[in-house]
């Protein structure tokens, strides 16, 4: 098995940050940064715990460490603040980013967090990724062997893509290696049920974009969007159909174009408002 690589950094331009989902790694962004590379400089982070980022001890494995360990990665890079776009968890670490005043947008795509601590919702999510895993472990006994049999992989990725046959090879791969190998996965499960979800996004005042996947199996919009929406009254709301969790999976170029725009339109409002304050 190849060794994971724990970032991609690459480009030029305004500085943007994206964070995967849980269980997973930046490779799920590896078809999206080519595109976002040509006008921006763009970073590709592996939160801690995962196959491929900064080890994390179990006691210490949650919400807050991903976060706390995305900020450490924004300090050792020089970026004070970025464009941060994040998808499922990697969303809800984008929102944190911008309640600690980190982030000069967000791209929250499907983004996890919509519960109350031992709400329906949240035990029915916790209820799903336990599902996964007999796969998770039976794909880390198999090792490299897991990613032959071609049921088993689309049993997989069947949760995360509306067509799980359009994926390409490497991310098939990458995905395999990734969610058999997130140390974090049993953990992390049990802090959420502890902590509960999002915390006051009123104190997020950087503008947001919310990309909502109209066929996600995993967090239906119909029971994951409100908290976001009610307490984000600003926020951009854009729709996709025909892509799953992971809409990276399934449609790359509309994902690079979505960032790009609030990346673009936060740029010229900063610059607005930079103009009004020194007239």
């Amino acid at each position: 098995m190849p060794e994971p690589t724990p970032s991609v950094h690459t480009g030029a331009g305004e500085p943007v940050l994206l964070i995967h989902p849980f269980m997973l790694s930046h490779e799920v962004w590896s078809d999206v940064v080519p595109t976002l590379a040509r006008d921006h400089e763009v970073v590709a982070a592996t939160l801690p715990g995962h196959w491929g980022g900064p080890r994390l001890p179990w006691r210490e494995v949650g919400l807050d460490a991903f976060v706390d360990g995305v900020e450490a990665l924004l300090d050792d890079l020089g970026w004070e603040t970025c464009h941060v776009a994040g998808n499922s968890i990697g969303g809800w670490v984008a929102l944190e980013l911008a309640r600690r005043g980190r982030a000069r947008s967000v791209t929250a795509i499907a983004p996890a967090g919509g519960w109350r601590r031992f709400s329906v919702t949240q035990q029915l999510v916790g209820l799903k990724f336990l599902a996964l895993a007999p796969l998770a472990l039976l794909g880390r006994l198999l090792g490299d062997l897991a990613r032959r049999p071609r049921w088993l992989v689309r049993l997989g990725l069947r949760v995360v893509s509306v067509d799980p046959d359009r994926v390409p090879q490497h991310q098939r791969d990458a995905f395999v290696r990734a969610a058999t190998h997130c140390s974090a996965f049993l953990p992390y499960l049990w802090s959420d049920l502890r902590r509960g979800g999002l915390l006051d996004l009123t104190e997020v005042d950087a503008p947001v974009r919310l990309v909502i996947c109209e066929d996600d199996w995993l967090l239906p919009p119909a029971r994951h969007v409100a908290p976001f929406t009610d307490q984000l009254p600003d926020v951009d709301v854009v729709r996709l159909r025909g892509v799953g969790h992971v809409p990276m999976y399934d449609d790359p170029g509309r994902i690079a174009e979505l960032i790009a725009e609030q990346v673009r339109e936060a740029a010229i409002r900063a610059g607005g408002d930079r103009d009004q304050r020194a007239g």
